[in-house]
């Protein structure tokens, strides 16, 4: 037991002094409290990390029951593919696209404001149900500490709803304390996971005989069958790819600066240039965050998937997660292993927990910019003194508590929702990133450029339709009708007069509400500009169809008030001066004149004939 209080009390130590602590020149950096390497990490990789405790259970529970668990390694094939394309792809776009918005900003700058629209508002479905699968999956793990698995369903929602609750503070005071809580409880956990394999490799060479094997649905199946349930498995397993579009959504949070090992590279390795170039400034933050996902969710998935096939230890065997069995078994090889496992189990809740920070962190990247575009009224927004959209999280919060109730506290009930919407802006991106190389490069690079984001955005379409095929009869159907009300839904918000932003609303909303300045608010000013003019466009077409049934009186509608040209991006981007960009290119458009009467008359003075 001493062994195993002093190895907990070594890790915490060295994981808390390694954590991030926010400057105080560095607290308010534009208003906004941005964050450096290790806090980005932290808040942006922590959904991605923390899928190790899910994402090898649901994609082994797709193969296991029907005892075709030997096939995962072709699913591991799969999801490692998915990393590094997908991971590649958003590293690039990082370059192009580094004020932060991901697919969205990428959607609206070259496929038009209709797409972008959509994948606003899927993106805001995913973050939800983000906290949702991230804080039930803890309760999963909660529950495999006594082997409870089997305890009413409320106890699962109550459980959850509280976890939401403990995010829900903890976001709202503010990134710098999130960031130093979430990488300390991260170091922690990837010291203890080193440990826990050590202790399987012990548990493997000293013939540890496997776990107790439960009967399974289908003793045969066809190869059809099995082709499905493969595919299915695959599917599963790469829920966590949120990471990517999670840290290129909120880059706007991140310090433009180096982080440290460039600095360090720049000084000792100069040859090097080209590598430090590609990870310089907050977009190299983000870069370095991602370079991490390339690897990381192939590894786990591997080393779980072959100690889960050795040891049997599969969700739901002995009442545990399939990683709650694991680190049974690992730590079990250690003096002191019960407290080891207790640790790593509670640990695991905490990370779970945590994991909803990163949806909440893009939720407040996403939700201002839907309301300077007209998608969301303007009451959502308000910026306390730490930089925090405090209103939305909480928005977002009580949502999440109504799922949990709704899908009576199961997490897997709620992953269809929740991996599907993951896919949609990644393909969204990748087409995005196929236009603006047709657009920007030339010569072997533009073919290889062509090449890659073809493939990217192929590949993500198969696997967004392939989530909704494999997972049709856990609700898949239910997707696609909740995908079209919440489009419908969009539309119909935007043509309403709730959806109207004249130049001034948007000024205000950006500039005095959001507190955004710099590049990110000007381009967030021509992208609102040019969802105004989608709106109008939008309005003229459904008036001009009702008007065929004679349901609207004649209008003129070459005479409705335009809204103001949104202009070119480059020239939103690269704006600079004292003004922002909305206000230099309104003050440059020409008056209007008047439609009836003319020019008013001037009028003078009288002079006056009496003496």
């Amino acid at each position: 037991m001493l062994f195993a209080i002093g190895l907990l009390i070594l890790f915490l130590t060295l994981s808390f002094k390694a954590a991030p602590r926010e400057r105080e020149e560095d607290a308010h950096v534009h208003g906004a409290g941005q964050v450096g390497l290790l806090a980005a990490v932290a808040l942006f990789g922590v959904d991605y990390f923390t899928s190790y405790y899910y994402a090898t259970g649901e994609m082994l529970h797709a193969l296991h029951p029907y005892g075709l668990e030997q096939y995962a390694y072709a699913a591991v094939a799969v999801i490692s593919l998915a990393n590094l394309v997908f991971g590649g792809l958003y590293m690039y776009s990082l370059g192009v696209f580094n004020e932060g918005g991901g697919s969205f900003t990428a959607a609206m700058r070259y496929l038009g404001p209709a797409l972008s629209l959509i994948v606003a508002v899927i993106l805001l479905q995913d973050y939800i149900f983000t906290i949702v699968v991230s804080t039930l999956s803890g309760v999963d793990q909660l529950l495999s500490l006594n082997q409870a698995g089997g305890i009413p369903w409320y106890w699962h929602f109550l459980i959850g709803a509280a976890l939401v609750g403990i995010t829900w503070y903890i976001t709202i005071r503010g990134r710098g304390e999130s960031a130093q809580v979430v990488f300390t409880g991260l170091g922690l956990f990837a010291l203890l996971t080193v440990t826990m394999v050590i202790g399987l490799l012990i548990a493997k060479s000293q013939n540890v005989p496997p776990l107790p094997r439960e009967s399974l649905h289908a003793a045969n199946v066809s190869l059809g069958e099995a082709i499905f349930h493969i595919l299915a498995a695959s599917m599963k397993g790469l829920v966590a790819l949120t990471g990517l579009e999670a840290m290129s959504n909120g880059i706007q949070f991140v310090i433009d600066d180096d982080p440290g090992f460039v600095k360090w590279g720049r000084k000792h390795l100069p040859r090097l240039e080209k590598l430090w170039n590609f990870y310089r400034g907050k977009s190299g933050i983000g870069r370095a965050v991602q370079t991490v996902f390339l690897f990381y969710g192939a590894l786990t998935t591997l080393m779980l998937t072959y100690f889960a096939i050795h040891f049997q230890a599969f969700d739901g065997v002995q009442g545990r997660s399939l990683v709650g069995n694991l680190a049974y078994i690992g730590f079990s090889m250690f003096p002191g292993g019960t407290l080891l496992f207790w640790a790593y189990q509670i640990l695991a809740i905490g990370l779970l927990t945590a994991a909803s920070m990163t949806a909440f962190q893009d939720l407040q990247a996403i939700t201002w910019r839907n309301v300077a575009i007209g998608e969301l009224p303007e009451i959502v927004v308000y910026r306390n003194p730490n930089g925090t959209f405090t209103r939305p999280v909480t928005a977002a919060a009580l949502l999440a508590i109504l799922i949990q109730f709704l899908v009576r506290g199961n997490t897997s009930a709620a992953i269809p929702y929740y991996g599907v919407g993951v896919f949609m802006p990644i393909a969204v991106m990748g087409l995005a990133m196929r236009e603006h190389v047709k657009r920007h490069l030339t010569g072997r690079a533009r073919t290889l450029g062509l090449f890659g984001t073809t493939f990217a955005a192929t590949l993500s379409t198969i696997i967004f339709v392939g989530q909704i095929v494999t997972k049709w009869n856990e609700g898949g159907w239910v997707v696609l009708i909740v995908f079209s009300v919440l489009i419908l839904g969009a539309n119909l918000l935007l043509l309403s007069p709730a959806g109207y932003r004249d130049p001034q609303d948007i000024h205000r909303v950006i500039r005095e509400k959001s507190r955004i300045h710099g590049p990110m608010g000007n381009i967030v000013e021509w992208q609102s500009l040019k969802m105004q003019e989608y709106r109008y466009h939008l309005l003229l077409s459904v008036a001009r169809f009702f008007g065929l049934f004679g349901l609207f009186k004649p209008l003129r509608f070459d005479d409705w008030p335009a809204p103001a040209p949104a202009g070119d991006f480059e020239q939103a981007l690269h704006h600079q001066g004292n003004q922002t960009f909305l206000e230099q290119y309104l003050n440059n458009q020409p008056v209007p004149p008047p439609h009836l009467g003319g020019a008013p008359n001037e009028t003078r003075q009288a002079h006056s004939n009496i003496h």
